[in-house]
């Protein structure tokens, strides 16, 4: 840090100034069969950001289920702590419910907290809260192995630097001024990264269209020779070893890409089933995920052995006349992306599914071998380019990231001096 103060603040955990501390429903007292279009709002763990409501994510109840869970109601001022995190979402993060938020309750895992603001004020616990240096204790006590979780009672314990009231509020004031700024910034940097996005995408879809329009177009089943898929046996929430049997989660495929860490190890003693073992050359296209992803395709390249199938992934062989990395390619493009999106089904928005008679329809450009080539190495090259500039953009996205966690950890422990400091000069 940059000319601390290092002032001594006194240190208590959360629970002596808690008046009423409560987690969300669980199990079957909230389903998604109890969500409606309107009515209540649920508070779920995307809604709770680094000392910022997030109001995207949200989901309803009905107003006479709501009445049911009165316990269980966020009102606007509320301090809400994350239960469950992971790498990139810390479990005991924390924000303030919104003044506009109306009825609302929080779900599982999500802790909505009242405290005796005379001695500890919400806006400072929150800031606090998702400083490094809660974040380090929360580390040590919470549980899980792909994420990490903290019950109510070691919420509880959450021991916090207390400075007097008014201190507490001059350092809120600070952090919401400075990291307002640095959100602006990375606001901008997603922008481009979207932007990225959306400039592949083109370049793909006109090379597509250019060869249908030439060409026509023919259904994917002119080329099939077999499809298979696998099993999803019970698996360990961790993933397979270098020389450990691993069965292939949905994430394992993103549109083009082929992730082979994505998988859960299979438990000691139970008998892979070998033929679903996937090999260099596979097509794989994900039959269930979100609406946005399911129908990933991609093609196997450079993965390990002893990764098998799901049965929630297509393994689909083709004749010789059609490649598999044409075949992944195209079907990158929007126009298979919205015949997947809207030919899914499924009981929530969560997790769709798409039927391998709809795969078989989807439209191919009619062009042999030298066209097929030609459109994957144009479209490879242009991704690569791309990926190029978004390493540069994620980058800065990382160095801002750090700075406001730095920032956050500066002022609420005391190290710097907020009634004259500057969020500009603080380093990690």
């Amino acid at each position: 840090m940059s000319n601390p103060a290092h002032r001594s603040y006194s240190q208590f955990p959360l629970r002596r100034f808690v008046h009423e501390m409560t987690d969300g429903p669980f199990g079957s007292s909230l389903t998604s069969s109890h969500y409606s279009d309107e009515g209540a709002r649920v508070i779920r763990l995307g809604n709770i950001g680094s000392a910022r409501f997030k109001n995207s994510d949200e989901v309803f109840i009905s107003l006479d289920y709501f009445n049911e869970l009165k316990r269980h109601e966020v009102k606007s001022g509320d301090l809400l702590i994350a239960g469950l995190g992971d790498e990139r979402h810390p479990v005991g993060r924390a924000c303030i419910a919104p003044d506009d938020l109306g009825p609302a309750i929080v779900k599982a895992d999500c802790y909505r907290v009242r405290l005796d603001e005379k001695r500890l004020t919400h806006r400072f616990a929150a800031w606090a809260l998702c400083s490094s240096y809660v974040a380090d204790q929360v580390s040590a006590s919470s549980r899980g192995s792909t994420r990490s979780r903290i019950n109510l009672e070691v919420a509880r314990e959450i021991v916090l630097p207390v400075p007097h009231v008014e201190e507490q509020r001059r350092i809120a004031d600070f952090l919401d001024a400075e990291t307002a700024r640095i959100d602006r910034l990375s606001s901008l940097q997603q922008q481009v990264v979207h932007l990225l996005d959306e400039r592949e995408s083109a370049q793909l879809d006109l090379a597509i269209d250019e060869l249908v329009g030439r060409h026509s177009d023919v259904p994917l089943r002119r080329f099939l020779w077999g499809v298979d898929q696998g099993t999803s046996p019970q698996c360990e929430a961790v993933p397979a070893g270098e020389n450990e049997w691993g069965v292939l989660k949905v994430s394992s495929l993103r549109p083009g890409l082929f992730l082979p860490h994505e998988n859960k190890r299979l438990p000691e003693g139970v008998e892979p089933d070998r033929t679903s073992e996937v090999h260099d050359g596979d097509l794989l296209i994900t039959r269930a995920n979100t609406p946005q992803l399911v129908g990933s395709t991609a093609v196997v390249r450079g993965a390990r052995s002893k990764l098998l199938l799901s049965d929630k992934i297509f393994r689909v062989r083709l004749t010789r006349e059609m490649s598999p990395d044409f075949v992944a390619a195209v079907a990158r493009g929007s126009r298979i992306r919205a015949l997947c999106a809207a030919g899914s089904n499924g009981a929530s928005q969560s997790m769709a599914n798409i039927r391998f008679d709809e795969v078989k329809a989807w439209p191919l450009p009619a062009v042999g071998p030298d066209l097929q080539r030609d459109l994957v190495h144009r479209s490879s090259r242009a991704r690569a380019q791309l990926d190029a500039l978004r390493k540069k953009v994620n980058r800065q996205l990382h160095l801002l990231a750090e700075r406001r966690q730095a920032l956050i950890t500066a002022a609420v422990t005391g190290q710097i001096d907020v009634s004259t400091a500057s969020g500009r000069d603080i380093e990690d």
